[in-house]
């Protein structure tokens, strides 16, 4: 039986073997110089068989960090350990992109290298507390950016762009949710600025879409994909009209070529953001959250979705692929080993032939 969701597929300039995609997720395990390891290069060559992996999220700069154990992309040594990495992927046949993430005001100093700063849009604190070595801490009030820092920033990402490509990654993600610095410029709870990056949705969309253009410049829209999910409240973000700033996103990201939107779908806000993406963007489109088998099987059948990304069930499932070609069951994940460091509920998940 042939399964469209196991069908290749081109995205921009990269061709998939299959549309199952592995989603990013923060697993906490890489060093305080912000460096991936061994455990890494186990972990994601394990899951080589999907059409494309989305790496966790890895800060442009110092300044971008927000949570304890989470990789850089702005060094060389960064570099030389993603280097490992990918390599290993493309030897079993795989892709992977490497998705960028500025948490802006979300985070904490302990978290962060001594000499760097929390930023964001506004001098607004996220209510919401983080986790450190030494426990949940309330996140502190940032400082509000001056356009230099803004310029700065763009320009880190264009940086990151570049060292993802040198790192080998076949693409990057931009991370446009979850309350992170992109998501934090186009929402009215969070950017009150009054100059050319705040106020009028126009100047809220500034930001997001020179990070768009900036990297596309650098490495090619065709290795660029954007992940956004409209109406998404996590870490304290709050928007008057999420719907409005999102139909307008997505129309501006319509002309800029990119190999993938990646869309999260939440229905507790209310929002239909698989919709209202198809909607108003033209291009692929990745969708996910909580797809089982046969329901990413019929969106994508449907032909109007491009794949599927898959988060908890690759954790626990590196083979997650052949499972489901040979419609063999799935295992189970355990999520109290979801950030601890270690191999253990990281890369210690076995296959199905091994006997699972």
């Amino acid at each position: 039986m042939t399964h469209a969701l196991l069908s290749p597929l081109t995205l921009g300039s990269l061709a998939l073997k299959n549309r199952v995609i592995m989603a990013p997720m923060t697993r906490s395990r890489a060093t305080l110089d912000d460096l991936v390891t061994d455990l890494h290069v186990d972990y994601y060559s394990q899951r080589a068989s999907a059409g494309l992996i989305i790496s966790e999220g890895a800060h442009p700069s110092a300044d971008g960090k927000g949570y304890c154990r989470t990789p850089g992309i702005f060094s060389d040594q960064h570099i030389a350990a993603w280097q490992a990495v990918t390599e290993a992927v493309h030897q079993k046949g795989g892709l992977i992109a490497c998705q960028v993430m500025h948490c802006g005001r979300v985070g904490h100093p302990d978290n962060k290298a001594p000499t760097s700063r929390t930023l964001a849009p506004s001098a607004i604190a996220c209510q919401d507390e983080i986790y450190t070595e030494r426990g949940m801490q309330k996140m502190v009030l940032p400082t509000a950016m001056t356009v230099e820092d803004i310029e700065q920033t763009i320009a880190d990402y264009r940086r990151a762009a570049l060292n993802a490509r040198a790192a080998g990654f076949d693409a990057i993600e931009l991370h446009f949710t979850s309350g992170y610095l992109p998501a934090q410029f186009l929402s009215t709870g969070t950017n009150q600025r009054d100059d050319e990056y705040g106020g009028s949705l126009a100047n809220r969309l500034r930001f997001p879409l020179a990070l768009v253009k900036a990297c596309s410049e650098a490495i090619g829209a065709g290795r660029i994909g954007v992940r956004v999910c409209p109406g998404n409240p996590f870490n304290g973000l709050s928007d008057d009209n999420p719907q409005e700033t999102f139909r307008a996103l997505f129309e501006e990201l319509s002309h800029c070529e990119l190999a993938w939107l990646h869309v999260i779908r939440m229905p507790s806000t209310g929002i239909d953001n698989i919709a209202l993406a198809k909607q108003h963007y033209r291009g692929a489109i990745i969708v996910n959250d909580s797809f089982k088998f046969d329901e990413a099987e019929q969106v994508v059948a449907a032909g109007d979705i491009a794949a599927v990304s898959f988060g908890r069930a690759f954790i626990a499932n590196p083979d997650l692929v052949e499972r489901f070609s040979h419609g063999w069951p799935l295992s189970k994940i355990d999520f109290s080993t979801l950030y601890t460091p270690g191999a253990a509920g990281f890369t210690d998940y076995p296959t199905y032939s091994d006997g699972q």
